[in-house]
């Protein structure tokens, strides 16, 4: 029987760790075999302090002990884990708390921190892609202070921020000024991008299954004249009742039939960027379509939470692969790995 550690929550926000709670939660319940898995958690708040809960919910979360880095090293250590599963979201969870556990020498699932703080930095990420011949709009890194190059219609967007936070699709030199401004107080830098006409907007998964890539189905999402782009209340809803996931029914997003005249562009493009970027047993990138059928490479976004609802898992299932044989093929490439 395997010790899975789940490594959850966020040492950045409580909108990463409430979101990160959300997938982990359902990862736990997907993946529940007694038979197979101890699942085990750790979790990082936002003042750095750490905790093993018993489960994910309020109660769970307050009852266990709040440790310092140190403290939790020592448990981490002592519960002889066989493999750990990131699952945080923030700039820190993706790259430093996912290097903290490969000094540590435990297999971790997915791509290592350095390709993660790659691929989530955009302006770097479209760079590496464009060396590889993969399409990218023309762009322009901004720091505060500098003037905008290019003249609109342009996508203005943190460089480093996920889920659309900040994001805006400029028109007009008028509203440039405002775009910025939002995208600054996300970020310290911000890319603009020429804004690629639809078209259509798609996600691509790959997946490394023994040592060959893998295109899973595309999943599109809904755009058009009156939705020309993607915002944050496109993906992620916050209430009373917590975060909510909003591009996860057929009026937002649904799966491409694998022959469409698309696929073959995409997925081809989808694995110049796993290959260029170093990924690891899966990544997931984002595309404009233009209208002459182009695909033309937005971000990447290289993490799977193995809960139902994760994208990656829902391409799986399309091509007929569960989430739980998707996460056991991705385990055992991590524990290969020793």
């Amino acid at each position: 029987m395997q010790r899975i550690l789940h490594l959850v929550g966020s040492a950045a926000s409580e909108f990463y760790a409430d979101l990160s709670r959300l997938y982990a939660a359902d990862a736990l319940a997907a993946l529940d075999d007694p038979a197979r898995y101890v699942h085990l958690v750790a979790h990082v708040s936002p003042d750095g302090r750490w905790c093993f809960p018993d489960g994910l919910t309020p109660t769970a979360l307050a009852a266990a002990p709040a440790l310092p880095l140190s403290e939790a090293v020592e448990r981490i250590v002592a519960l002889g884990v066989d493999a750990v599963v990131p699952q945080m979201f923030c700039i820190p969870g993706m790259t430093t708390y996912r290097s903290l556990v490969e000094l540590l020498g435990i297999p971790l699932l997915g791509n290592p921190a350095d390709v993660m703080a790659l691929g989530a930095h955009k302006a770097r990420a479209r760079a590496v892609v464009a060396s590889a011949g993969v399409r990218v709009p023309e762009g322009q890194l901004l720091r505060r202070g500098d003037r905008p190059a290019l003249a609109p219609p342009v996508v203005v967007k943190p460089v480093d921020t996920d889920n659309s936070l900040g994001l805006a699709l400029v028109r007009s030199a008028e509203e440039y000024p405002a775009a910025l401004e939002a995208a600054f107080a996300e970020s310290d830098e911000v890319l603009v991008e020429r804004y690629v006409e639809l078209g259509r907007e798609v996600r691509c998964g790959i997946v490394d299954r023994d040592g060959e890539l893998v295109g899973l189905p595309l999943e599109e999402y809904a755009v058009g004249e009156h939705k020309p782009v993607r915002l944050h209340e496109d993906k992620i809803s916050s209430g009373s009742a917590g975060l909510g996931l909003v591009a996860k029914d057929a009026a937002h997003a649904w799966v491409v039939d694998p022959s469409d005249p698309i696929t073959e562009a995409v997925w081809a493009a989808a694995k110049a960027c796993h290959r260029a970027l170093g990924c690891r047993d899966y990544s997931l990138f984002d595309f404009r379509i233009d209208p002459d059928g182009q695909p033309w490479f937005l971000e990447a976004g290289l993490y799977c939470s193995f809960a139902r609802t994760s994208v990656v898992a829902v391409m799986a299932r399309a091509a007929g692969t569960e989430v739980d044989e998707l996460f056991a093929t991705v385990l055992a490439g991590a524990l290969a790995r020793g």
